[in-house]
């Protein structure tokens, strides 16, 4: 049964895919709903592009921000698993 996915020997791999999925996802969605506002309000306001750069450039910096602590706290549960792997041995 070579064709199936074998869980246990495949999970290390599809962990840090989901990681890396979940990181581009939230720096995609942080620039696309800031681009949305800026556009929503250049259109209100009658700016011309003014808020959609300045918007979309808030929600790059902050997608950078959230996927910034994403990668901390996926650093530390491993750094916690390992040091919990050395002191049972």
């Amino acid at each position: 049964m070579g064709m199936f996915f074998d869980r246990m020997k495949n999970s290390e791999w599809a962990k840090n895919i989901f990681i890396v999925t979940q990181f581009g996802l939230t720096i995609a969605g942080c620039i696309v709903f800031c681009f949305f506002i800026g556009r929503y309000l250049d259109q209100l306001l009658g700016a011309k592009g003014l808020f959609i750069t300045v918007f979309t450039l808030l929600g790059i910096a902050g997608g950078a921000n959230v996927a910034y602590r994403q990668i901390r706290k996926v650093l530390d549960e491993e750094k916690k698993e390992k040091d919990a792997q050395d002191e049972r041995h």
